[in-house]
């Protein structure tokens, strides 16, 4: 496939969206509402977009959450609005995501609504990292009467939502127009900066900074633990994923990216990262990949849809599977996994190993900073009051760094109580005139 094929799934026509919205009982007690975690306006939103008032269906929206295009594609639906819908029951709710997606991209083609922002009078906040996490907080602190300030790693922002999630799941256009749309708020951008090396927490105070909010996800891959795990052809998912996003536009050559064309590829684990590798190793031209996972179907932590268009695209897959050991040559390359299947020791052979198995937050801020502590895991510590507080005054923490990895808009569901709580302090600490 090219290396520039978009997004799969067909995105809803304008009559399509309408009849679709026309659909919604515009229930009294709404369950979809409740099953989204930052609950947001949905039979508001449908309402409006079944009248044609686009433009308040996008302002709806943008009351919960700053990126809609984006909740509108990866969330998992199935699980949240839609699958709380009471036309669920009759197994044909309404396609919330696609109606989201439709008035935001919608508003984006035609420029609908323009926030109206506030003086940049109520504090300084950094924010490091511009995941999900990172760009709710920036882009509700911003409309709340904040200055922020995104310091990112990477040469464009956008993390996980550019540099991890697969083009065909999330175009990159997307993920740009969204993060410029928070940057017309007044958020500055400040990319190609590690905090911990290029300048440290404490620096960043000396800036004049209130608040510092970390939300730099997990960065770290989990290796598993095996024999022959040095051998060359084993690769962590997210470095796969990261190399093709940085292929595709056009930052690096093709040589660079670990899959080649027809190469046997396995993947290890069966959650949405494994589904995404395994999707994108195809997409640049492997000859066959395969999901290995120690136990069966029903244990897989991909979600249903994930898992359904895996099995579409061609991905095979092999379950109760255990991996024993990585089988290399006489050169260190590696050519053969073996595995325990039901009890049986077998050798697959293979060009490739995806591992992705998980992933951890990385140690350069907090080896970087005093006072910042982590629990067993390395997980940041944070408070209940303020909210989202780590064990340093002054510096908060949201998302992936502080929970385990989960989905993108439960980052963005803990940093909107982040957010609160950044808020009340640095409303505290001028009014004490600290």
């Amino acid at each position: 496939m090219n290396k520039n094929e978009q997004y799969d799934a067909t995105p809803l026509t304008m009559q399509e969206a309408l009849a679709e919205a026309k659909r919604c009982l515009n229930c009294k007690v709404p369950q979809c509402k409740t099953g989204c975690p930052i609950e947001n306006n949905i039979p508001e939103f449908i309402h409006q977009l079944s009248r044609g008032n686009f433009g308040e269906a996008r302002s709806l929206l943008a009351e919960k959450t700053n990126l809609p295009a984006v909740c509108g594609r990866v969330c998992p639906h199935e699980k949240q609005c839609e699958g709380h819908c009471v036309l669920n029951k009759a197994k044909k709710p309404i396609r919330i995501g696609k109606l989201e997606q439709f008035v935001a991209d919608f508003d984006a083609d035609m420029g609908l609504i323009r926030e109206k922002i506030p003086p940049k009078t109520r504090g300084n906040v950094a924010v490091i990292g511009s995941g999900p996490a990172g760009l709710t907080v920036a882009g509700d602190l911003s409309m709340m009467g904040f200055n922020v300030t995104v310091y990112e790693s990477e040469n464009e922002p956008g993390g996980v939502l550019l540099y991890g999630i697969p083009e065909f799941r999330l175009p990159k256009d997307v993920v740009r127009r969204e993060t410029k749309r928070i940057a017309e708020l007044g958020v500055q951008f400040i990319n190609n900066t590690i905090i911990g090396k290029d300048i440290t927490i404490d620096q960043l105070f000396e800036k004049g900074f209130d608040a510092i909010f970390i939300g730099t996800g997990t960065a770290i891959s989990r290796e598993l633990n095996i024999p022959g795990k040095d051998l060359v052809g084993v690769i962590q998912s997210h470095y796969f994923l990261r190399m093709v996003a940085l292929f595709n536009s056009n930052s690096l050559e093709r040589k660079e990216v670990p899959v080649k064309e027809g190469d046997t590829v396995l993947v290890i684990g069966a959650g949405n990262v494994a589904m995404d590798a395994a999707r994108t190793a195809l997409r640049m031209g492997a000859k066959k990949v395969t999901v290995v996972y120690r136990k069966d179907l029903e244990n897989i932590s991909a979600e249903k849809a994930e898992y359904e268009s895996a099995v579409a695209d061609g991905v095979k897959f092999m379950w109760n599977s255990s991996p024993v050991q990585y089988v290399g040559d006489d050169n260190g390359n590696l050519k053969g996994l073996l595995i325990d299947q039901d009890s049986n020791e077998i050798v697959i052979p293979c060009d490739k190993v995806l591992v992705a198995i998980g992933s951890k937050p990385a140690k350069r801020i907090i080896s970087t900073t005093k006072g910042i502590e982590v629990n067993d895991n390395g997980y940041l510590i944070t408070k209940d009051k303020p909210y989202g507080m780590t064990t340093l005054n002054g510096v908060f923490a949201g998302g992936d760094v502080v929970h385990q990895p989960a989905t993108v808009v439960l980052a963005m569901k803990e940093a909107k109580k982040v957010v609160a709580g950044i808020a009340s302090y640095v409303d505290a600490i001028k009014l004490l005139g600290l």
